[in-house]
């Protein structure tokens, strides 16, 4: 019921990408890439090994997106 009315914030996946990079993901502090590089390297990696599944390259792009959930006050 929280999240069902999507009330937080409208925003677009490369928002989303973008607000990405403005936390450090717990599960891996001592990255010093950007959080979407993970996100678009896990897509690439995908593709590569599955060329015909686009679907699941675009899930490859999405699987961290949750997380920008802690900058509304989330925990990790």
């Amino acid at each position: 019921a929280q999240y069902g009315s999507c009330s937080l914030r409208k925003m677009s996946v490369m928002e989303a990408l973008e607000l990405l990079d403005q936390l450090v993901d717990e599960s891996d502090p001592d990255v010093d890439f950007p959080n979407s590089f993970h996100a678009f390297q896990t897509a690439e990696g995908i593709r590569r090994a599955h060329p015909d599944k686009d679907w699941f390259h675009l899930v490859g792009l999405l699987h961290d997106l949750g997380k920008v959930l802690v900058l509304f006050g989330e925990p990790q």
